[in-house]
């Protein structure tokens, strides 16, 4: 069992003191001395002693606790204390005339010795008073440093004791090891908190004897996730096997709680600790839901990866100042007529960064996803696709819709509303001209107040669109009651299904899904005329892909514009020189 937490009490404004003595003349000589400063209980047998600390350890500040007793010995007594983690730390001061029994009761955890006879008063009341005061700061610091619910290191405190660890050992190679539970949230969902936090426990007290017998340090972090520090090590499995708890799962007999464990062997010490274990935590992440693999290690490309992100965080600021952001545009086509025709087009973020060339969004976008930064991203794309808009319809006297991320986290920002609205007056544009795109994702969490976001901006007039269908678990069930404009069916969606044995089955079953809501579909990633064709059979209302175009930057895309454009001018000669 994990160790208990002992909180500080007192009766009456006085610190209760266990005195552990058979002969009535002690009893009378240690209750003269104390009872004007504690309150006195007295056990006259080791037997009783041990049924007062299990009830009132709770109250109990001190044991006095003699020798020479009938039944069990003050030595068993002093033994079964400090054997049990729940009594463990409970003082001990022993009061024995026999000098050679000093060095047993030290090992087994005596803090100090009253000789008999007893000493002079103020002796024994320094000795007592001297020995609670220094239990109670340790109790104090304990508090401090240790976590709740599991009792083990917190953060601070284990960083401070790595960095102790090291000192003290320092040419002793060392890894960081970061584990967690996979899905933790869903596992109290399904058994409650309370059962969470006793997976908790049993989980930290596999860690706190792991940690015992490979010389290292652990600690709880966040909810479900916790470090590691140890001498290296190359039986990683064998770790991990320790680490993990085994549950009653009601009928189904038992379930081992499935855990993950990020690496980062022979750590570098000239990194600070918290850099050491943000390398492991990146390796444990490497292998988030990987159920067959669930140990990942940091390497060299995860420092490389680890330096790209510092650089590109790092140079976010001047790359909005400088407009190193670019936004491309991707045609989307209604191929619902004989002839595709333009309909509208997705804006694209791109990265022109002046060191390192064009960065990939699979890099840029997950980092700022994760920072926060999207946010201001988003923000930028928005205003300069609003802008782009306007310029078409100067330049061509035509409209061009264009659709734009719109993240989790915008969706949370009060002042979205009127960021956008914003945006369309400033460019004199109706709200329909930008669209809006909200992945699937973004409703599966915290989901009423998301839909009562995208809802307001719907009434409002914005068109909605939800990006990636086809990627989330809960699909189907949404379109009765999300309020959207149109499905995008998931990019890897449409390549499976033309991968392989083509099976589209289940693709061509979405479309009509979606057409029986009477909600058109967009299909993305399209590269192939055989798969425009298949969709357009299956009844697919928009197509977006590179079988009709690349994202394209403004100018480049303009051409697309003037080939719509083109059977309007030609009506307008005909008329004219009719």
């Amino acid at each position: 069992m994990v160790n208990k937490e002992r909180d500080f009490n007192v009766s009456g404004g006085k610190r209760r003191v266990l005195l552990v003595e058979d002969e009535i003349v002690n009893q009378e000589i240690m209750r003269t001395i104390l009872n004007d400063t504690y309150e006195v209980i007295v056990a006259e047998t080791g037997e009783d002693a041990i049924k007062i600390v299990s009830s009132q350890y709770e109250t109990l500040s001190i044991v006095l606790l003699d020798l020479n007793l009938p039944g069990i010995s003050g030595i068993e007594v002093l033994r079964r204390l400090k054997d049990d983690p729940t009594y463990s730390r409970l003082p001990v001061i022993v009061m024995t005339a026999d000098s050679d029994a000093e060095v047993e009761c030290l090992t087994l955890g005596a803090i100090d010795f009253i000789p008999k006879p007893y000493p002079q008063p103020k002796v024994i009341l320094a000795r007592i008073l001297r020995t609670v005061e220094l239990s109670e700061d340790r109790d104090i610091l304990r508090f401090t440093e240790r976590d709740r619910l599991t009792g083990l290191y917190n953060k601070e405190f284990f960083y401070r004791y790595v960095s102790q660890f090291d000192l003290y050992h320092k040419d002793v190679p060392t890894d960081a090891i970061v584990f967690d539970i996979n899905h933790f949230r869903t596992i109290n969902d399904r058994y409650g908190k309370t059962r969470g936090d006793e997976i908790l426990r049993n989980i930290a007290e596999n860690a706190s004897n792991v940690a015992d017998d490979v010389g290292g340090i652990v600690c709880r972090n966040e909810p479900d996730e916790f470090m590691l520090y140890c001498p290296r090590r190359n039986d990683y499995d064998s770790v991990l096997d320790r680490l993990s708890v085994v549950t009653e799962d009601g009928e189904n007999g038992e379930n081992r709680i499935r855990l993950r464990m990020g690496v980062y062997s022979d750590a570098d010490k000239t990194l600070d600790v918290e850099r050491r274990f943000d390398r492991a935590k990146m390796a444990a992440d490497a292998v988030r839901g990987n159920l067959t693999e669930p140990i990942g290690f940091y390497d060299n490309s995860m420092r490389e990866t680890e330096v790209l992100a510092a650089q590109l965080i790092d140079d976010f600021p001047s790359a909005l100042r400088e407009k190193q952001f670019v936004v491309f545009y991707q045609p989307k086509f209604d191929v619902r007529y004989s002839e595709p025709v333009l309909s509208s087009a997705e804006a694209l973020v791109r990265w022109k960064h002046p060191k390192l060339g064009m960065v990939s969004p699979g890099v840029f976008i997950p980092l700022f996803e994760q920072n926060g930064l999207i946010q201001q991203l988003d923000h930028y794309v928005w205003s300069e696709t609003g802008a782009q808009i306007r310029r078409w319809k100067e330049n061509f006297n035509m409209s061009v819709p264009v659709s734009v991320n719109v993240s989790r986290v915008d969706l949370y920002d009060s002042g979205l509303v009127n960021k956008l609205l914003n945006i369309v007056k400033e460019n004199g544009l109706n709200v329909r001209e930008l669209i809006l795109e909200v992945t699937e994702s973004a409703y599966t969490e915290n989901s009423e107040k998301i839909v009562e976001k995208v809802k307001q901006l719907r009434e409002l007039g914005f068109l909605i669109e939800m990006d990636d269908f086809g990627s989330g678990y809960s699909s189907l069930s949404m379109l009765s009651y999300l309020p959207i404009d149109a499905l995008k069916l998931d990019m890897q969606f449409i390549r499976n299904a033309f991968n392989g044995n083509k099976d589209t089955r289940l693709l061509e079953a979405m479309i009509r899904l979606a057409g029986s809501f009477e909600v058109p579909t967009i299909a993305e990633g399209v590269e192939t005329e055989e798969q425009v064709f298949t969709l357009k059979a299956m009844g697919c209302d928009f197509i977006q892909g590179y079988y009709f175009s690349r994202p394209l930057p403004a100018n480049e895309f303009e051409r697309f514009i003037e080939e719509k454009k083109a059977p309007f001018n030609r009506l307008e000669n005909v008329r004219q020189t009719g």
